[in-house]
């Protein structure tokens, strides 16, 4: 029994050797077949070098092919219907195709040597206006809301950003459920990221009562509003328009004022806040304009009136209406013998859209040369409104100008523009207005009286 464990033993041993023996020898036979590749590129060529041919000639391929596209679109730069290109000063600055009011001539023929033709804005007849993409900031005040109508109506998408600081939703809520109208609340004094065509830049309180509320905002809103719109169209390659100011000529020396004057402003007085603000405005969009290649548009309105202004606003044309319709004296500030000179809202916004499309940087005077003294505005509010109304005097404010008359020979030969509305058919429009928001009549979706 004890030789028969022995001899099994003996026979498991040797199988298990034997089989230890033909693993090893396998091993080493496959290693002997298979050597072991120097370098990925060797195995490549050595398991496929057709394919090895083909994958260099590939690369090889690739690089002509890139190399001849740039060649091409170098020799043949691409110009897409309809764009502005950029013409490059003679700063080297990039710049548009805008002429410079004082030389418009000498930059025509520049452009006519480059072989590039000054920028029209007309349409050819017979081909569709493009439909344009523009913000108005301010849009929910008096003006801008006008504009945001004709804007509307002309086709165009329109962006409302106001802080309703003195603009108000209800002028323009027959706008709510449009598509092609937008409103934010957004405060300009902070960035706003938007893709538009054209800015047309009216954010800022614009009469005494409210500027002066808070000064340093008011030329916040003139300073870094306007720098963050600036930015806006440098960004998006938008053309910008500024709403200036007759103030900027404080009170004039020159009668009546023209574009040429620089003015003659109190920097450091109570109205300061508005006109330095708008000066500086201006020279902040001439800056971009000439460093930057900036398309940019500069108004400077004077005494504008007509619905959907403020009522307590302090200026004279509101003060008037409200107070005779109210049945109140009417107050005429200091001897009653300085002039003003108003425009019809509807005439304003012909003019600021005749400056947006056409070829002129400016600045522009846009108001209406018929002067009034405040006397004088007083007696046509009595035949329009009571001819009962009393007239009260009082001390006059501080840095109030004396004479105010637009010199509106520049909008005439370059805009073709002039106003066409008098005071005495503008004003009852604008009484129709007060009356129902004084008396709570009630008022369609369009800002008519319905009662």
């Amino acid at each position: 029994m004890h030789e028969l464990h022995t001899i099994n033993g003996y026979l498991l041993d040797q199988t298990i050797q034997m089989g230890t023996d033909q693993l090893t020898q396998r091993t080493h036979s496959k290693q002997q077949r298979e050597p072991v590749p120097d370098s990925p590129t060797n195995e490549a060529k050595s398991r496929n070098p057709v394919q090895y041919m083909l994958q260099k000639q590939r690369l090889i391929c690739l690089a002509i092919g890139i190399f001849t596209a740039a060649l091409f679109f170098n020799v043949f730069p691409k110009h897409s219907p309809g764009h502005d290109p950029v013409i490059v000063s003679d700063s080297g600055l990039p710049t548009r195709r805008v002429l410079y009011e004082g030389g418009g001539n000498t930059n025509n023929r520049r452009y006519e040597r480059r072989g590039v033709k000054p920028m029209t804005m007309s349409v050819p007849l017979g081909v569709k206006r493009k439909s344009l993409r523009i913000v108005v900031t301010g849009g929910a005040g008096f003006v801008g809301s006008h504009l945001v109508d004709r804007l509307i109506d002309r086709g165009d998408s329109v962006i409302v950003v106001d802080n309703f600081f003195t603009g108000r939703k209800e002028n323009l809520a027959h706008h709510f459920g449009n598509p092609r109208f937008e409103l934010i609340r957004h405060d300009v004094v902070e960035p706003i990221l938007l893709e538009v065509d054209q800015i047309y830049h009216l954010a800022c309180p614009a009469s005494p009562v409210h500027y002066k509320f808070n000064p340093v905002k008011t030329i916040k809103t003139n300073v870094v509003g306007t720098l963050n719109m600036l930015g806006l169209a440098k960004r998006v390659g938008a053309r910008f328009l500024l709403t200036s100011t007759s103030e900027v000529y404080g009170d004039p020396l020159q009668h009546p004022q023209a574009e040429t004057y620089w003015g003659n402003v109190n920097p450091i007085g109570v109205r300061s806040c508005y006109d330095e603000g708008k000066r500086t405005a201006e020279t902040l969009t001439m800056d971009y304009h000439r460093g930057l290649g900036i398309e940019v548009r500069i108004a400077r309105i004077f005494n504008t009136y007509g619905p959907r202004m403020c009522i307590d606003d302090g200026r004279v044309v509101s003060n008037f209406v409200a107070q005779a319709l109210r049945k109140e004296p009417l107050t005429v500030y200091g001897d009653g013998k300085q002039t003003r000179s108003f425009q019809y809202v509807s005439d304003l916004v012909e003019g600021l859209m005749r400056l947006m499309e056409g070829e002129h940087v400016g600045p522009f005077n846009l108001g209406n040369p018929g002067e009034f003294t405040m006397l004088e505005l007083a007696e046509v509010v009595q035949e329009t409104i009571d001819r009962n109304a009393k007239i009260e005097f009082r001390p006059n404010t501080e840095d109030d100008p004396h004479k105010r008359k637009p010199d509106i020979s520049k909008a005439k030969e370059l805009l073709g523009w002039e106003p066409t509305v008098s005071l005495r058919k503008g004003l009852p429009l604008m009484v129709s207005d007060f009356r129902q928001r004084i008396f709570g009549e009630q008022k369609d979706g369009f800002g008519t009286s319905s009662a």
